[in-house]
């Protein structure tokens, strides 16, 4: 049998191509395009690097649709990807021809900018980045990747204390383009979701698309809708698991599963994180199919925020205690219960081993000892950010008032930490948060007003900048009160439900 020389896709992927054609069967069953040379890549300006690198000899500085030039990538020897560097993408390949070079620019933006700001350290196992082939058959989710690059390339470079409409041309140019993919995307969800007879891969893109959809209101504000877009993807997700996997062969095998995997997982995370200051049970329940198949390995290289799963499981249990509070009135027999359980969780979150858990992590042993400490740290501040939720929690249930100074400034030591690890520290806007509404002292509250600005600079998600707002309108509240404890109840009735994370 005669075969082919080892295919361009599979060498850069640096795993060996069985050569049995074109496409060869590795990259069939990844869902990649199969290249036999270096495909071409469209880059802003005249130049891929060097002095002329970004400019252009034509159209406006800052027009996103301007001067986008063909190139071919310089050769490279093989080597590893480093965690956290970006990952170069082909543009200008059969599946990317139908596209125009606005649309051209905004998947290339997605692919150098997005992937590596909503996942903890970018690498060549970044889901993110595997929803882009898929995009290129599937209009919605083609939509919303653009939407999510267009709206992140308005918020870059906007001040954090006056954050206002574009003015520049370029900028005016690109906020109608994520107005208008925005727009594109949710017709298009509107027709996906009236089509029953829809099989499993549509279903999935679909899902895939309602999560991007989710970023995209971290970036417009937090509040405009994330938590039913959540319950529409959880509704999806619970359906396939009813009708069983049929289908999934018709997709790109391997690829699509995973993707299933590491959207159900930060769906959940999404849900338990952003339940803690919403008004009680405002959301369902929902039960990924990692929950119940208890699978113990993380991958840290595969998820939103990095918090250790054991931590996410403590947190949604303090949430669902507090909404029992909430929702019903309980007798002494039942508080006493409630008590008891929560102090027990209480201690198991105190006993929680943090260095372990990072040292445990998936390709861990690859990694330096900077790292696993620094992965240690961003552990410690959900740990302790837990912690004080939690004695709260315990607080409405025995009617006192716990002191949380201690703990407050180790939580307060945790994110400075961080701040020189602009990966992880974008990671940390939840417990950012909860040491907002915990702390006392000016000085305390003006460190935290610095981190949420740093906080924006790394990711121009306006949720941070409305997240300040809330704080400084609740200091101003609670500063004519003694003491208070009440704020897991009371942050959720603020008229809007927030995403901060």
């Amino acid at each position: 049998m005669e075969t082919c020389d080892p295919c361009w896709t599979c060498r850069n992927r640096r795993i060996q191509c069985d050569q049995s054609g074109t496409p060869c069967a590795k990259c069939e069953k990844a869902g990649l395009e199969c290249f036999d040379k270096r495909p071409f890549r469209w880059v802003k300006g005249v130049a891929i690097r060097g002095k002329m690198q970004g400019r252009s000899y034509e159209g406006k500085t800052g027009d996103s649709s301007s001067a986008l030039k063909p190139v071919r990538l310089p050769a490279k020897k093989p080597r590893a990807l480093v965690s956290g560097e970006n990952v170069p993408i082909a543009l200008q390949d059969p599946s990317t021809s139908h596209l125009d070079q606005v649309s051209k620019y905004y998947i290339d933006y997605y692919n150098e900018r997005i992937c590596k700001l909503f996942i903890v350290y970018d690498s060549d196992k970044n889901p993110l980045r595997s929803l882009i082939p898929l995009g290129m058959k599937e209009p919605i989710l083609q939509k919303a990747i653009l939407a999510l690059a267009a709206r992140h390339h308005v918020n870059s470079g906007q001040p954090f204390h006056q954050f206002q409409a574009p003015t520049s041309p370029g900028l005016i140019n690109a906020n109608r383009d994520a107005l208008l993919f925005k727009h594109q995307a949710m017709e298009a969800l509107s027709r996906a979701l009236g089509n029953a007879n829809s099989n499993s891969s549509k279903k999935d893109t679909t899902v895939a698309s309602i999560f991007l959809l989710i970023f995209l209101d971290l970036l417009e504000s937090g509040s405009d809708g994330w938590n039913f877009h959540l319950e529409g993807a959880k509704s999806l997700i619970s359906s396939q698991r009813l009708v069983g996997d049929a289908g999934v062969d018709s997709g790109p095998g391997q690829t699509i599963q995973e993707i299933r995997g590491f959207i159900a997982k930060q769906i959940n995370l999404i849900e338990t994180l952003g339940a803690t200051f919403l008004r009680p049970k405002l959301l369902s329940e929902f039960i990924s199919a990692d929950q119940e198949d208890a699978q113990p390995q993380e991958s840290i290289e595969k998820s939103f925020l990095g918090c250790p799963e054991y931590l996410l499981t403590a947190i949604q249990f303090l949430s669902n205690e507090r909404d029992t509070m909430a929702g019903s009135k309980l007798d002494h027999a039942a508080i006493q219960t409630h008590i008891q359980d929560t102090t027990a969780m209480l201690s198991l979150i105190q006993n929680f081993d943090c260095y372990a858990w990072a040292s445990s992590l998936q390709n861990s042993s690859q990694s330096s000892p900077n790292k696993i400490s620094n992965l240690c740290t961003l552990s410690q501040a959900y740990k302790i950010g837990a912690l004080i939720y939690g004695r709260r929690v315990l607080d409405a249930l025995t009617k006192e008032v716990t002191p949380q100074d201690g703990l407050v400034s180790e939580l307060l030591g945790l994110i400075d930490a961080l701040k020189e690890d602009e990966a992880l520290f974008k990671c940390i806007l939840w417990a950012i948060f909860v040491a907002g509404l915990e702390c006392r002292t000016q000085a305390q509250r003006d460190f935290l007003v610095g981190c949420l600005e740093k906080f924006w600079v790394a990711t121009s998600c306006l949720n941070v900048v409305n997240a300040a707002n809330i704080l400084r309108d609740y200091w101003q509240q609670e500063d004519k009160l003694e003491v208070s404890s009440r704020w897991i109840f009371d942050i959720g009735r603020l008229g809007r439900d927030w995403l901060l994370i």
